[in-house]
């Protein structure tokens, strides 16, 4: 499917995004290996998230969804053998968490996905696995297909070479089948939305700096999760809000984890006028309604610990650079290299067909802020986050662009044309 997108006057309203991406994920598969009931509300209901659902299934899990509402009624830690290969789309989280998981069970699995997951790179969550004790098969030693031999795992001391929340993740789902603590040490901290369910779950979990430490032999219990609206959903209305004259949008209920909330504080830093109200805790989550309004922005330099936590928006980021006064670069973020598409290649050369002044490097980009882009034909890549900042950039772009292959935003947010419509 294409889609067209034409200049904008102005942005207003209230609004909100949908549950969380990596909550809705891991409330799945945390509650399937819990005992007991675990209800989830706000479920996002994009292909990734379902991917989880369905391969939770295929492992004998009992789940009923209902609009957003998920019940899954909890196995334990030990699951079926699937009858089926398990195939998980598009969704690295599903992949690489699952595999934490498997790798403890009685059991081998085989595992999927679309041909972008299979470009995917595995071998940093085999290697640590591996340690524990888990056998797997990969293409190439580091590719998808991989079967995942079930084995008994010990406890391991892992530094982590890059800052990833997925291989974190699947080292503390391994860690509840291991004979002996785990500790996790990362170079940065990213997203920790592991951390806090396991803790509300019932799972021992010590977090000191940057050092991540889990103990088996606690039982997980059911829980009731209410999933906040999602950060990096609410980023393309933040940057569209700043940018497009005369605006002002309010987007309720989103998730404002301080691992999250890069894309504030880069905004602010350009010089975006943001708002945060009625903040609260919700599950262990910070959730704040944020109030944006059409602003001038300055480039800055965003690099190091900065970087795990907005690494899903920096695309986007990419445009509000291209409004910017001055120049913007954007490094350390070789990370993007290895999302649904190269991401620091995909969205350079789909900026610079619009006349973005935007040059790839090594590791990140620099856009000289030029305030100026022309409507042309450009190409999602199949990349949700792509297609989404391509859809701002055509919001402020001169003439009309055309986004192809634009269903591709069904990944994680099915309505994102639909709330842009609204304002």
């Amino acid at each position: 499917m294409d889609i067209e997108v034409k200049k904008k006057r102005f942005l207003k309203g209230v609004i909100s995004v949908p549950g969380d991406k990596s909550i809705s994920h891991r409330a799945v598969m945390i509650g399937s290996i819990a005992e007991g009931i675990t209800e989830i509300e706000n479920f996002l209901l994009g292909e990734d998230c379902i991917s989880t659902i369905n391969c939770m299934k295929n492992l004998g899990v009992d789940i009923e969804l209902k609009g957003t509402n998920v019940k899954v009624q909890g196995k334990g830690l030990y699951l079926n053998k699937s009858e089926k290969i398990l195939d998980v789309g598009n969704s690295g989280t599903t992949i690489r968490l699952l595999m934490g998981i498997l790798a403890g069970q009685k059991f081998e699995t085989t595992l999927t996905g679309d041909d972008s997951i299979k470009r995917r790179p595995m071998g940093r969550v085999i290697t640590p696995l591996s340690m524990m004790g888990a056998k797997i098969e990969a293409r190439e030693g580091n590719f998808a297909p991989l079967t995942v031999f079930g084995n008994k795992l010990k406890g391991i001391y892992y530094k982590m070479p890059i800052a990833s929340a997925q291989v974190k993740s699947s080292i503390m789902l391994a860690s509840l089948y291991a004979d002996d603590k785990t500790t996790i040490e990362e170079p940065y901290p990213s997203r920790n939305h592991t951390e806090l369910m396991f803790s509300s779950f019932g799972a021992k979990v010590e977090v000191n700096g940057t050092k991540i430490t889990c103990y088996p032999g606690y039982k997980l219990q059911g829980q009731k999760v209410i999933v906040p609206g999602d950060i990096s959903s609410a980023a393309y209305f933040i940057v569209a809000a700043t940018l497009v004259p005369n605006s002002e949008v309010t987007i309720k209920n989103v998730n404002v984890n301080p691992t999250r909330t890069g894309i504030i504080d880069v905004i602010k830093e350009m010089g975006g006028d943001i708002v945060l109200t009625n903040e609260r805790t919700i599950n262990n989550e910070k959730v704040a309604d944020i109030t944006v309004k059409t602003s001038r922005l300055k480039g800055i330099e965003i690099g190091g610990s900065l970087i795990p936590r907005l690494i899903d928006e920096i695309p986007v980021i990419a445009v509000a650079a291209v409004f910017a006064e001055g120049k913007t670069v954007i490094k350390d973020a070789e990370e993007l290299k290895v999302k649904e598409s190269n991401r620091i290649n995909t969205i350079t050369s789909e900026l610079k067909k619009m006349g973005a002044k935007i040059f790839e490097t090594e590791d990140g980009m620099i856009i000289e802020g030029t305030g100026f882009l022309k409507g042309n034909t450009v190409e999602s890549y199949n990349d949700h986050r792509i297609a989404m900042s391509l859809w701002v950039a055509g919001l402020m772009a001169e003439g009309e662009t055309k986004i192809k292959n634009a269903e591709c935003v069904n990944i994680s947010y099915p309505d994102f044309y639909k709330t842009f419509d609204m304002l």
